[in-house]
């Protein structure tokens, strides 16, 4: 298994090597050093030694901790692992008391010195190694958009004889008669979120400091807004940059909107559908594939992608229900992937069509803005897994030119039900789209990217940690429908 892979650069400030970060440290007045790293579902871990600890020496031998504790990591008898800091990655973090440099890490085993086989930043660095083995390109760009709610109150419980969950938010349409001492009304209506200005967006400077935030840890933000949903849906999108970089950048992206939000007394959430009869919220990602800086997805075939573009979307529509699996990896990711509520739930290409799980966006005439859109992930997921997962399927339709088939230039949901009935869906539910991974996965394997142990560790996780306790417990709504029967 392959050392790991440095060098995705996430953060201003941090030059890139191990000499740099700690004249960095220096100069910001650093007293402790706090090391991040994802486990298996996707959450960030850290700890943090004083400044005084951090060598030249940690990059290189990294430091020890118990992989046994972490989710879907090591057992107990096996569990010494090695967090190994990437030096481009230092940005001095923003949300701690005392001057602190953040570092973000891949891990390792401490006797083989190889990369673990379960580290999903590894997995990450692995893909983007067989994606430059294989000749097709040296550069894989991808471009999130994450979508997510601020609410301003959330509780929610579940035990033995009662569960709920309640979520308010003073822009919920559900409050426009609420007393409030005084009501000021401008709620904003149920699918009614799409750009307005305030006094009914009520989060612009909300965020504006999530965006401030992020450009000053050195990512890279296009634009942010409110999003279609009442109560608070936002969407921040960042500039496009190599697939490990976008990764790394997610991670911090969640945390700073978590974050931001707790310090104005707010909470968010990138869970897909936490209300009921409005929008979700998704991670619609952009893709596309370079070669010596020549953009490769640009040509004149259909909406001007080139042939391996259609084969590249040909391998991502081939295996979207294993890929939703990774990129859709939350019960909760179903409630949001059924018709309607532009759903990408049909197993579709077009070119403008955003009830197509692949769009091919037209802003552009520019070969460089030549891109491939997949609509379907969430930001539930472990970023490392969903992006790697979706660029290990488009190249595997261009290695065995897969045809995407004819687009699907109408409106899906105004389709007749026979012409409806060809088209194919996403997985129903995340036992389906688990199902689906298990027979669906050799393409996942090659350049010993992802393994059989991660694979059949994730689809066992998520088996028993989510879908069977999500399966063995009373909905609240049943009471609604059958406690009479």
């Amino acid at each position: 298994m392959a050392k790991t892979t440095r060098g995705a650069k996430t953060a201003k400030g941090g030059a890139g090597t191990p000499q740099s970060v700690i004249q960095m440290a220096k100069e910001k007045g650093t007293q402790f050093v706090d090391f991040k790293f994802v486990d298996l579902p996707g959450i960030w871990q850290h700890f943090a030694i004083p400044i005084n600890e951090l060598t030249e020496e940690v990059f290189s031998e990294g430091l020890g901790f118990d992989g046994s504790s972490i989710r879907g990591w090591k057992a107990i008898n096996e569990s010494d692992m090695l967090v190994i800091p990437d030096p481009v990655s230092a940005f001095m973090d923003p949300f701690f008391a005392l001057p602190t440099l953040s570092l973000t890490c891949s891990i390792q085993d401490p006797i083989t010195r190889e990369d673990y086989n379960r580290d999903p930043r590894s997995l990450a660095a692995r893909a983007v190694e067989y994606l430059k083995s294989t000749g097709i390109a040296d550069t894989a760009y991808f471009g999130p958009e994450a979508e997510f709610f601020v609410f301003d109150d959330v509780r929610f419980d579940q035990n033995s004889h009662e569960g709920y969950y309640h979520l308010d938010s003073v822009e919920g349409r559900w409050n426009s008669g609420r007393q409030e001492n005084p009501n000021l009304g401008y709620k904003i209506p149920y699918k009614g979120g799409y750009f307005p200005v305030a006094p009914a967006d009520t989060q612009a400077d909300l965020r504006a400091e999530m965006s401030a935030t992020m450009i000053n840890c050195g990512i890279a933000i296009e634009r942010d807004h409110h999003e279609v949903a009442t109560a608070g849906q936002a969407e921040i999108d960042i500039r496009f940059c190599p697939m490990l970089t976008c990764a790394d950048q997610m991670m911090l992206y969640k945390y700073i909107v978590r974050n931001v939000a707790r310090r104005h007394g707010q909470t968010a959430t990138f869970m897909p559908k936490p209300l009921f009869q409005d929008n979700g919220s998704g991670m619609h990602t952009h893709q596309s594939l370079w070669k010596g800086g020549k953009p490769l997805f640009a040509g004149s075939g259909y909406a001007g992608l080139s042939e391996m573009a259609l084969y590249y979307i040909g391998g991502l529509l081939k295996h979207a229900p294993a890929i939703l699996a990774l990129s859709n990896p939350t019960t909760n990711s179903y409630r949001r992937l059924v018709p309607g509520y532009e759903a990408p739930v049909n197993l579709a290409y077009s070119q403008r069509n955003r009830s197509a799980a692949i769009r091919i966006p037209m802003y552009s005439p520019s070969p460089k803005a030549k891109r491939v859109e997949f609509r379907c992930p969430d930001a539930s997921c472990n970023m490392y897994l969903a992006f790697a997962a979706m660029l290990m399927a488009g190249l595997d339709g261009i290695q065995n030119k897969i045809d995407p088939g004819k687009p699907l230039d109408k409106n899906i949901y105004d389709l007749a039900p026979e012409e409806a009935a060809k088209v194919p869906h996403t997985p129903g539910s995340l036992e389906g789209a688990l199902s689906a991974l298990e027979k669906d996965n050799a393409f996942l394997l090659r350049g010993n990217v992802f393994s059989s142990d991660l694979i059949s560790t994730w689809i066992n996780y998520k088996r028993e940690n989510e879908v069977d306790a999500v399966r063995l417990r009373p909905h609240p709504y049943e009471f609604m429908l059958y406690y009479d029967v």
